[in-house]
């Protein structure tokens, strides 16, 4: 018998896991999950909600917007970037990655790819790779300390994180709000979802100033 691994989303559509295809979730189900994914191991030093990688996708974004001109589908790319685990609910932190061994791998990798081809995502070059990375560590950065509380020293010798901790939150000037607050899953659902349908549909773009 064939393996599966199935997953029933709030649409109602179902997604092996193991054998996904580009047409198993809705814009809605992705958003959901990636709301109700917690970064962090899900701990907070806030009271409610932890931080999701939603919100930690919009901040990636945010950031990368104010430091190059973009396109749709870069920023697009951009938003997605941690999408597969939206679709699996699982955001492991990065030393535990080896010890879950080959198969876990493969899985990420067989999500990213249907992830690509659902959203017609560009592939990365070595240098939007490397601009994206800087982005994806600085916010881990930041949010390692205004976030799950760790000191600054610690981000540097414990988690060996070497990028800036910033005192600025770029979400919080876009959004309005308390610098560094969790939002609530449903709160991080909607605005995940909405600047989605954005850079899908060719509403309106956001451009703050390309500047950091």
């Amino acid at each position: 018998m064939t393996a599966r691994a199935w997953v029933r989303l709030p649409s109602g559509r179902r997604l092996d896991l193991l054998s996904p295809t580009p047409l198993d979730w809705t814009d809605e189900d992705l958003a959901t999950g990636l709301a109700r994914t917690y970064r962090w191991g899900g701990h907070s030093i806030w009271p409610g909600a932890p931080l999701s990688v939603a919100q930690h996708s919009l901040a990636v974004l945010e950031r990368r917007r104010r430091s190059a001109v973009l396109s749709r589908p870069e920023q697009l790319r951009e938003l997605l970037h941690d999408a597969e685990e939206g679709l699996i609910n699982f955001d492991c932190i990065s030393p535990l990655k080896p010890f879950l061994g080959a198969g876990f791998a493969e899985l990420q990798t067989r999500l990213q790819m249907v992830v690509t081809l659902r959203y017609a995502l560009p592939p990365w070059t070595i240098e939007t790779k490397r601009a994206h990375k800087a982005a994806d560590v600085a916010a881990a950065a930041s949010e390692a300390v205004h976030v799950a509380g760790w000191t600054r020293a610690e981000v540097r010798t414990t988690l060996g994180i070497r990028a800036r901790v910033d005192d600025t939150d770029l979400l919080a000037g876009r959004y309005g709000g308390e610098p560094w607050k969790p939002w609530p899953p449903e709160l991080a659902a909607e605005r995940f979802g909405q600047a989605l349908a954005r850079l899908m549909d060719g509403g309106p773009e956001e451009t703050p100033p390309a500047t950091l």
